[in-house]
This record gives C-alpha cells, structure tokens and sequence, in this order.
C-alpha cells in the first residue's frame, strides 16, 4: 500500500479547494448532500479524526461515518483522499501560533521561534510528522507560512535563496526530532525507560566488556537513556551556530 504523502492528487483542484474559488466550496452532484455539510466542515472533521486516532485511521468511509453521510456524498466535497490531506495540512498551518519574526529582535530568537512553533505543531498534530510533504500545498495557511518564517531570516546576511536553504534545513531538523519523539512516546506507552532499564541493565552490566567498549559505557550511563529536551536545546544551537558562523564570515574582511 502505498504511503500518504502531501501534493499525490489533482493539482488544479486541490488549488481550486485551497483557495476556495466560486463554486468550489458547494458539492458538485446533482442529487444535493445533506444540507449544511461545507468543505470546512469536512476538514474540520478529518483534523479531529486524524488527531485523535492518526493518520491511518483517516479514511473516506470512516470520515463519511463521522460526518453522518455516505462516502458518495463525501465525494462530492472533496475528490478524494489525497486532495483532503492537502486541505488538512494547509488548514493546520493557518491555524498554528506564529510568534513574533520581526527583525527588532536579534535573528537567533526569532529563528528559535520559528523552531518552537514548529515544535508545537507536530505535538498538536502529530499525524503531520508522517506525512511526506515533497510538494506542499500552496494554499493560504502555506503561503501565510512561509512568509512568516522567512520574515527570521530576512536582512540577516543572506540571499534570497540561502534564506530558503536555510529555513528548510531548520524545518529537517524539527521534523527529524519530531519523529524521534513521537516514536519514544509510543514506546513508553508500553514500556517507560526506567521500567527498560531496569530490566536491561543488569544485563548488559554482565555482558558489555567495558575495555571493548569504553566511550559506550562512559557516555551511556552519563546519559541514561533518550532525553528529548537535551537532544532538542543542542540540536537547535548547533543549527543557530551553523548559521551564525556562515552569515558572519561574510562580514569579515577577505
């Protein structure tokens, strides 16, 4: 089965839906669905129903059940799954905190906030971390995005298409961590750390040679297992130092 992934469906109608031209906001069937649905409405229930039970669980049938109507009625809202997803991610972006990019505040903290926001969304949306985003929707939410976080960006020191570079490469690195936090939460789900290490400790305290291995010892035990927040704070001062180091050799002398 092939994976969910952003921009899969028909690009002149998921544009059309996005921005909500005349005409596309009403169903297209002759026989008229139940009165009051909207494309709103739909996007709405999908985001509940892909918050709470994940993407996986977002299917038109189960949607239509949600909604109280047949999936045919559905169809006639929204062409299909693929074209919902970009709908769903678009809306999402609309909705999500934009704290303040303007450039009265030094560029490491309005970059630190865009981190931060991102941060946020995926916690709100985790569904969001799974789904490949090779072709991003451009509708408004994307578009509105997009200029925001380029505003931490601008007047730093880079071109226009550095600032892209850049905003993308910070935007990895929150996905990225993302992924490894929503896959430590599901194991701790079943199983805490400390519950692992319990177990496991013993164990490899028997078996791990600490002459073959000195570094993994030493380094393991100061660490105790994964730490998001750690992992998170040195992550982003690595990419703001990265940065920093790139925008600010331009300004010494050759």
């Amino acid at each position: 089965m092939a994976k969910d992934r952003s921009g899969a469906g028909d690009p002149v109608r998921t544009l059309e839906l996005l921005w909500r031209e005349p005409g596309q906001g009403a169903p297209s069937g002759r026989r008229g669905p139940r009165q009051g649905l909207t494309v709103d409405a739909v996007v709405e229930s999908a985001l509940a129903l892909a918050d709470e039970e994940g993407l996986a669980a977002l299917t038109m049938r189960a949607l239509a059940g949600r909604l109280g109507v047949t999936p045919m009625t559905l169809y006639t809202y929204v062409p299909g799954k693929a074209e919902l997803l970009d709908l769903m991610l678009d809306e999402a972006y609309r909705r999500m905190a934009r704290r303040d990019t303007r450039a009265e505040d030094p560029w490491r903290v309005r970059v630190a906030r865009v981190a931060d926001d991102n941060r946020d969304l995926f916690l709100r949306h985790p569904w969001i971390a799974d789904l490949p985003v090779t072709r991003p929707p451009l509708g408004p939410g994307v578009i509105g995005k997009y200029e925001h976080e380029l505003a931490a960006f601008d007047g730093i020191g880079l071109t226009d298409v550095e600032m892209d570079a850049a905003l993308t490469h910070l935007l990895g690195f929150v996905h990225a961590n993302a992924l490894a936090a929503a896959d430590a939460a599901a194991h701790n789900d079943r199983q805490s750390d400390d519950e692992w290490w319990a177990v496991s400790a013993p164990l490899l305290e028997r078996a791990m040679d600490a002459e073959r291995y000195p570094l993994a010892g030493r380094v393991g035990s100061a660490v105790g297992g994964y730490r998001p927040e750690v992992v998170w704070d040195f992550g982003l001062r690595c990419v703001l130092d990265g940065l920093a180091r790139r925008v600010e050799g331009r300004r010494d002398p050759e």
